[in-house]
């Protein structure tokens, strides 16, 4: 039989040290490419659409690959891995090139690459931890890949801040900082998937397992008919946290590409026209982040065990709430210290959209299926940020009056009625809920 061994917990650090480097590189996304776009001259209602690389690579990889992983083995590579080491070495080439675009265009295909490396290393690597760790061991598993994301996005955000200090000036049309991050960024992503890999090892699968995989063998077609077979058999559950997730992440497509000018405005009323303000706000953006990230991480395993009390749909229900009390004070702050408190709320909130609502997901699908599943729910995130991208700009421009602030409150109104349709969801009682 298959059986799957209790890890230490360090073997379950070591095993999501890789969600590191992924979440380093997802971090620059959230907050340097929008600063990028700026210092390249984009109009504010060109950000969204802008943005359209990631969650329409999300959407076409993330699903085909986990259908792939479920259908792999290698006695060697194993089923998830070499999927995740592919990934990081797309995301090295991609964030080692991004400093040097010249143009709009060229930051916006770059973007398309990098997305294309981490929504191929990230869905294998969630799939992984379900794979490996059991029913009582998955909120540990689940939160450790929160901590290294709110660990991994820190020090993206406060890359932003520290790095312009030493790395003065400008190379090209982009401040010399941008280039450090990005190269850091390089080396991160294939350093830490390494060590996970050499660290972990993949259980092989069960002789009936591996019956069905010569039965029913990869081939071009197996993926787009396992998604297709998942989606007609998708949990409630998982329709009714779509309904949560349409909400949660335009509200955080919305908060990413406004975040710096809105401090900009509220602090020191600069817009990316005055590019050495503005830089200043970025600088600012990236402190008040990564002490964001500080909360995520010192709180990602504290709430597994709260969802383990009280279950996962109140936990998460609560945590968005203090997301949209956080979008709603955010636009309102004039001094810039003041954001420590605000960021807060925002924290919390992203500790559990990263490892909470997995645990609802995986009490009620079948293991054999956690990569397709795992691929379904992160097409459940990209749905709303291409909803986003395609409408915002429009939203925006001829209601929002393209300013950044009223940006980040409709944000906060969207995070609050995620918030309540979390309510809505009927969870399977589990050992987890108990």
């Amino acid at each position: 039989m298959n059986l799957k061994v209790k890890l230490s917990f360090w073997q379950i650090i070591n095993m999501n040290v890789g969600f590191f480097g992924i979440q380093y590189s997802f971090g620059l996304q959230q907050s340097a490419v929008n600063p990028i776009y700026d210092f390249l001259h984009a109009s504010p209602d060109q950000i969204p659409i802008l943005n359209l690389a990631g969650p329409l690579t999300g959407l076409l990889i993330q699903p085909i690959i986990g259908a792939m992983s479920d259908k792999t083995w290698h006695p060697r590579w194993g089923r998830r891995k070499p999927y995740f080491f592919i990934g990081a070495i797309i995301c090295s080439i991609a964030l080692f090139l991004f400093p040097f675009s010249s143009s709009l265009w060229m930051a916006a295909g770059l973007l398309w690459i990098l997305d294309v490396g981490n929504n191929t290393a990230m869905e294998p690597y969630r799939a992984f931890i379900a794979d490996t760790l059991d029913e009582e061991q998955q909120p540990t598993g689940f939160q450790a890949q929160s901590f290294f994301t709110g660990f991994g996005q820190f020090l993206a955000y406060i890359s932003l801040f520290l790095f312009p200090i030493v790395f003065v000036g400008y190379t090209g049309s982009l401040p010399t900082w941008i280039y450090a991050s990005f190269f850091l960024g390089a080396v991160l992503s294939i350093t830490s998937i390494w060590w996970s890999m050499s660290k972990t090892k993949e259980i092989p699968p069960t002789a009936e397992e591996i019956a069905i995989l010569k039965r029913e063998p990869l081939n071009v077609f197996s993926p787009f008919i396992d998604i297709y077979k998942a989606v007609l058999e998708m949990p409630t559950v998982m329709w009714q946290l779509f309904l949560v997730y349409l909400f949660q992440w335009y509200a955080m497509m919305c908060y990413w590409q406004n975040n710096s000018k809105s401090i900009g405005l509220s602090v020191w009323n600069v817009t990316p026209k005055n590019v050495m303000g503005y830089e200043k706000a970025v600088e600012w953006n990236g402190l008040i982040g990564a002490f964001g990230f500080i909360v995520t991480f010192s709180i990602a395993f504290y709430l597994a065990k709260l969802a383990k009390k009280h279950g996962a749909k109140i936990i998460h229900f609560v945590c968005l709430l203090l997301g949209a009390v956080s979008f709603l004070w955010f636009p309102i702050v004039q001094n810039q210290y003041v954001f420590f408190a605000v960021i807060i709320g925002y924290g919390i909130a992203w500790a559990s959209m990263m490892g909470i609502p997995y645990l609802m997901v995986v009490a009620v699908v079948p293991k054999e299926r956690y990569g397709v599943y795992m691929g379904i729910i992160n097409m459940m995130i990209v749905i709303p940020m291409i909803i986003q991208n395609l409408s915002f700009g429009y939203i925006l421009k001829n209601f929002l009056d393209n300013d950044p602030s009223q940006a980040i409150s409709f944000a906060g109104v969207l995070l609050l009625i995620a918030a309540l349709c979390t309510l809505l969801i009927k969870t399977k009682k589990t050992k987890l809920s108990e």
